[in-house]
């Protein structure tokens, strides 16, 4: 299986197709880079393919923030414009165009 070019970048705020959260995505694996036992805690109606980019999310709800993991086919371009509050974003991020963030030099480096 030939990995897929990733239809989102490191910066863009997302939001989850299906549950109630958004986020601003910190880095990509082209692939499933996550454990097996992860993959089946999905029920398997709804389990995505492993064959596809999956995002590393500073995430949140109306109730936490926390990091995420999700795969492509469920994301989507968060376009609200709504800002977001997750505590990591200002170590990582900048405000860039857009409504989108731009990586703070160095920052992804460590």
């Amino acid at each position: 299986m030939k990995p897929r070019q990733a239809k989102f970048t490191i910066g863009q705020v997302v939001r989850h197709r299906v549950y109630p959260f958004r986020g601003v995505i910190f880095d990509v694996d082209p692939v499933f880079a996550n454990t097996e036992e992860w993959w089946l805690s999905i029920p398997e109606d709804v389990r995505p393919r492993k064959d596809q980019p999956f995002y590393h999310l500073l995430a949140e709800n109306e109730e936490n923030e926390y990091i995420a993991y999700v795969s492509e086919q469920n994301l989507l371009p968060d376009r609200s414009g709504l800002p977001l509050r997750h505590p990591q974003i200002e170590e990582l991020f900048e405000p860039g165009a857009d409504g989108q963030f731009a990586v703070k030099n160095n920052a992804l480096l460590n």
